[in-house]
């Protein structure tokens, strides 16, 4: 009996990583969580790609996708899902969030990758950050405010809340927009939701470009998206992409984003 509880006790003080953390059960920061899925041919150090979930979701919601997790197979790439609290994203402005900044999401956005690069073979230097609808808000807020944490961005369906910023206050990366052009949730010129508004697409790629430095080239097309395309004098790109339909999550849009930013040398 003695022998079973010393054993018992030594098996509770063992770390409990190894054991449990993975794209089927949580990661834990802090009081927070994640999952990752790895890529199966992976060899040696990986990108990663770090998801984060639209509105009310969550981090097993984004593991369940499974064409999502296809593709970042197919990359050859981590698939890391971020979750919000009670699947919502504090940001600036947001409704029912007054005189919120983000800070919390910035931290925690920190220890995931923290905790991901220490635990997994992933490559610091190559972690792109994404997110749909409201993850796609999320990842405008970590472009302005965080974006030396990245190697590009992929922010889809999403924006800030207004008021939108005037510049940022981290150096300029390279993004990829994807918005599709009749959506209704998250209208171009955004809409009112209870006493929030959201941002104004183009004005924000307007104010990013100027932050930036970035300057118009000639249009970028694939069979997904019609882009206009910029670069600024680091050739980072800021490439503002639309296709033909409304609030909708298209993997082939992923996967072109993806492409933009590896031909422009973030990935």
């Amino acid at each position: 009996m003695i022998k079973r509880l010393v054993i018992s006790a030594i098996i509770a003080a063992l770390p409990t990583f190894g054991m449990a953390c993975g794209a089927d059960s949580d990661c834990t920061v802090g009081d927070r969580v994640y999952r990752i899925s790895m890529p199966e041919t992976a060899d040696g150090p990986t990108s990663a790609l770090v998801f984060a979930h639209g509105y009310r979701g969550s981090a097993a919601g984004v593991m369940r996708n499974s064409g999502l997790r296809r593709l970042a197979d197919d990359l050859g790439v981590a698939l890391i899902a971020v979750q919000g609290i009670d699947g919502v994203w504090a940001l600036p402005g947001r409704p029912g969030m007054p005189g919120e900044t983000g800070q919390g999401e910035f931290t925690y956005y920190q220890d995931v990758i923290t905790h991901a690069t220490q635990n997994f073979d992933i490559d610091p230097d190559h972690i792109v950050a994404t997110g749909f609808s409201a993850g796609g808000m999320m990842t405008w807020n970590l472009i302005c405010h965080r974006s030396e944490l990245f190697a590009g961005f992929i922010p889809m369906s999403g924006t800030f809340w207004k008021p939108e910023p005037t510049d940022c206050d981290t150096p300029p990366a390279s993004v990829v927009h994807i918005h599709g052009n009749t959506d209704r949730t998250v209208p171009l010129p955004g809409r009112p939701i209870g006493p929030g508004h959201q941002g104004d697409v183009p004005d924000v790629i307007a104010m990013y470009a100027q932050t930036g430095g970035f300057q118009n080239e000639a249009p970028y097309t694939t069979d997904a998206v019609n882009c206009d395309m910029r670069r600024n004098a680091d050739g980072k790109i800021l490439n503002f992409c639309l296709f033909e339909g409304g609030h909708s999550f298209r993997l082939n849009d992923l996967r072109a984003a993806w492409d933009m930013l590896a031909e422009a040398g973030g990935v």
